[in-house]
């Protein structure tokens, strides 16, 4: 794709399971084999790879469930970007070295492109932590198929919505899990408004979960209004196109 040209994102809003890696896996890379020729990229929510509430907050096992950029699980979603010719971002548990992270990775054509881990520290229950759970402290733009773009995770656009401003595409991958009622009834407006007071055009894509149950939905957000998304509760992709 060349600069200028139109690129797909597909939000998969797809159902993954805590502490089941291979499972949600497999949901990635289906939702991969169903997007070819639909989709240059596909971005699906925070710590999809292990589950948001994959980690019991005891370092020994913590560390276990974390996974490292060169581990097996990373170099095959590498390939998979090579192998169905999509990109992917996605968010998962991240170990380097001793330190975990909740970190947010974009893949294409079997390289790392970005690599971003969340500022804001609501990702963890931090009065049972230790030092080894930390947090980032750089935000910043990549390019991807000829488009710059930035991503926050979830509560970082509450917390430091300043440091997220762009003139730019925003990717805000999130773990939700308001009732369908708090949804339909103000929350979901509450975060179109908060996504604009860092940009324009905001793409918030959310897991679907059974343990705590989350419903879902993937929304595009245009100058703090919903301008599309897709059905709580239901497996889909939101494809949006970016000029």
């Amino acid at each position: 794709m060349c600069r200028g040209e139109m690129m797909r994102i597909g939000l998969v809003s797809y159902r993954c399971e805590n502490r089941n890696t291979a499972f949600n896996m497999s949901q990635i890379e289906l939702a991969m084999k169903r997007s070819q020729g639909k989709a240059d990229m596909l971005c699906f929510g925070e710590a999809f790879v292990q589950g948001f509430d994959a980690l019991c907050w005891a370092y020994d096992a913590d560390r276990e469930t974390a996974l490292e950029l060169s581990s097996e699980p990373m170099m095959r979603l590498r390939e998979w970007t090579v192998r169905y010719g999509i990109s992917l971002v996605t968010g998962y548990i991240e170990r380097d070295r001793e330190m975990l992270y909740s970190s947010c990775i974009v893949l294409s054509d079997g390289e790392i492109v970005h690599n971003y881990r969340r500022i804001s520290k609501g990702w963890k229950e931090y009065t049972k932590t230790d030092g080894h759970y930390g947090e980032g402290d750089r935000t910043g733009t990549f390019y991807l198929h000829g488009k710059e773009m930035m991503i926050a995770l979830c509560g970082d656009l509450w917390e430091y919505p300043d440091r997220f401003r762009t003139e730019h595409l925003l990717l805000w991958p999130v773990y939700v899990n308001y009732s369908i009622e708090e949804w339909r009834s103000g929350a979901l407006d509450e975060y179109a408004a908060q996504a604009s007071l860092a940009a324009e055009d905001v793409l918030m894509v959310n897991p679907i979960d059974r343990d705590p149950v989350n419903h879902g939905g993937s929304f595009r957000f245009l100058h703090g209004k919903t301008a599309a998304g897709i059905p709580f509760d239901q497996e889909d992709i939101l494809i949006v196109d970016i000029p």
